[in-house]
């Protein structure tokens, strides 16, 4: 018999029990938040920013994993707050509180597993702009 590890178990049971909604994106938190590019930083004065183009701002979210194809669940959407569960290929797995500030300023809790190994941090984004036409 094969048993499932308890972290792995406690997971599980969270998401089934918190009513996750089966959209990858939230719509009564980030609905008037546009896609663009956004510049993210770990300090909230912006030193140290990386620029990001998002069609969907929820793709923040999955900011240690960005560039992969992973699969959101929203798992709580209101007013000026989402939290979203993402998993990627390989084991890799995140959780994210999205927090607007205002429709252009984010902030995001977000942690996980990356490669094996534990993340955890908090993130500033601020929208400075449209995506360049490629």
């Amino acid at each position: 018999m094969t048993r499932m590890p308890l972290a792995l178990s406690c997971l599980l049971f969270g998401l089934a029990s918190a009513g996750a909604i089966a959209e990858p994106v939230p719509k009564v938190a980030l609905g008037a938040v546009p896609g663009g590019l956004w510049e993210v930083s770990r300090s909230a004065t912006g030193d140290g920013a990386s620029r990001q183009c998002v069609a969907e701002p929820a793709a923040l979210a999955q900011w240690q994993h960005r560039g992969r194809a992973c699969t959101r669940v929203v798992l709580a959407d209101k007013p000026g707050e989402a939290l979203i569960h993402y998993t990627c290929p390989a084991g890799d797995f995140g959780r994210s509180r999205i927090t607007v500030i205002t429709p252009r300023t984010l902030r995001i809790e977000t942690q996980g597993i990356s490669g094996g190994e534990p993340f955890s941090y908090k993130l500033h984004a601020r929208r400075v702009g449209n995506c360049q036409a490629h």
